[in-house]
């Protein structure tokens, strides 16, 4: 058994542990409360928007949406990569790269798979194994719908350039701050749901024609996609870390209670000997 200064010594260093996951369980918790109003506050409107776009296209015939819905032989792929700067978040980024993974051992095995990696994250796993065509760190600490924007429209006037066949978003969909799913969300090409109305009369004036404002809605509906991706992405992290340092935390004290425990037997049986020694030194002088 180790000795009681090794004891001790232990227990003062995993407090200092303790307290150090409580601070961060506690940071993480505030932050995603933050990130979770903004996803929260921000889904309704890309729903309406996505929802407005299969109505409008249920409508029509034929090829709806020129180029961005055109389907091609897929011979070129960009997987758009989320994740986060920091560690310490269970197997938030570990999930999105075995994904990753996934896709390019997998479903596109064979073809050109280019990656955009968002976050430190995925930059420093994903290097190693493949090459990397961009990496963006700062959007994830300033999540702003404006570099979101920049982002988004490169990557679609690539896409209309044919530089990429196909466009895959892969991040963490919050649930809860328990819960985060993975996802590989096609962007490009649109794909517009299947839709028995077709012939049915709305009930709307358009103005521009139906033909135009799709087209004018798409574009709109991709940077929200990859905007809401980003925030789905930031409060999975904040929930993911949350988790684990709650985990950790409670890890500590179990672990702290056991070394005490531990800690007092050794003590008292180091009492207990060094009473027996004197009283066997008194008893020793008497005879």
């Amino acid at each position: 058994m180790a000795n009681l200064k090794e004891i001790r010594n232990r227990i003062v260093s995993i407090d200092s542990t303790k307290q150090i996951t409580n601070a961060m369980k506690m940071v993480s918790a505030a932050k995603l409360k933050k990130a979770q109003d903004s996803i929260t506050q921000m889904r309704p409107y890309a729903e309406k928007l996505q929802e407005l776009l299969q109505n409008i296209s249920g409508t029509l015939e034929g090829n709806v949406g020129g180029e961005y819905t055109k389907q091609r032989t897929v011979e070129n792929v960009l997987l758009v990569v989320f994740s986060s700067n920091k560690g310490l978040c269970g197997g938030y980024n570990t999930s999105v790269l075995k994904e990753v993974s996934r896709l390019i051992q997998n479903e596109y095995k064979g073809k050109n798979v280019k990656l955009i990696t968002i976050g430190k994250k995925a930059t420093q796993s994903l290097s190693k194994l493949y090459k990397i065509d961009s990496s963006i760190i700062d959007i994830v600490d300033k999540p702003l719908f404006e570099d979101t924007v920049i982002l988004a429209e490169s990557i679609i006037q690539s896409y209309l350039n044919h530089e990429f066949d196909k466009v895959v978003l892969v991040y963490n969909h919050f649930k809860n701050a328990g819960t985060q799913i993975v996802l590989s969300e096609q962007a490009l090409p649109v794909e517009f749901q299947s839709s028995e109305n077709k012939n049915v009369n709305m009930d709307y004036i358009f103005e521009p024609d139906k033909e135009e404002i799709i087209t004018d809605l798409i574009p709109k509906t991709l940077r929200m996609q990859f905007f809401k991706a980003l925030l789905d992405s930031i409060a999975s992290e904040h929930g993911a870390r949350m988790t684990a340092m709650h985990k950790a935390t409670d890890n500590a004290n179990d672990l702290l209670n056991e070394l005490k425990l531990g800690y007092n037997k050794a003590r008292q049986a180091a009492i207990t000997t060094e009473i027996l020694e004197i009283v066997g030194g008194a008893a020793a002088l008497d005879g």
